[in-house]
């Protein structure tokens, strides 16, 4: 990350993904994760040198929700250029997809696992409980029989 990303009166935050790969980010640009934004009150200011280990995150995943939050965090940006901009981010295939999931879990960054879920729940609408094993790759461990039962509980959703 370039400094000119970074306003110069405003304090950096250095987070460090389970990779190793390092980013600086300012601090309002951090503070979209609630988890980010307790360490660092909890940290009562991180020295210069201090660095936020992520271990849950990787350095391409973090890169892209940093992406998120600047945008988010951003003065100038009316709300439908973010919608605009979230409808975007989340066209991503299905690996990335969980790989921002479990990332914004992990940060509480609530908006962004708003999108997440929408972008989910798009995936699976109108679509057969068959279809969507077949999208998330799961096993269909019911008999015929039980399938059966849980239609019929349920008939309402179906």
């Amino acid at each position: 990350m370039s400094s000119s990303d970074i306003n110069d009166c405003e304090k950096t935050v250095r987070l460090r993904a389970n990779d190793g790969e390092e980013f600086e980010v300012a601090e309002s640009v951090a503070a979209l994760s609630q988890t980010l934004k307790f360490v660092v009150e909890d940290a009562g200011g991180l020295g210069e040198d201090s660095v936020i280990p992520l271990p849950k995150v990787d350095g391409n995943t973090l890169a892209k929700i940093l992406e998120y939050c600047k945008v988010h965090a951003a003065a100038g940006k009316s709300n439908a250029e973010k919608k605009e901009f979230d409808k975007k981010f989340v066209e991503v295939d299905q690996a990335e997809l969980y790989d921002l999931l479990m990332a914004a879990n992990y940060l509480d960054i609530s908006e962004l696992l708003e999108i997440v879920f929408q972008r989910v729940a798009d995936m699976i609408k109108g679509k057969t409980a068959e279809e969507i094993r077949k999208i998330f790759n799961i096993k269909n461990d019911f008999t015929p029989e039980e399938e059966e039962e849980i239609m019929k509980e349920n008939a309402w959703a179906f």
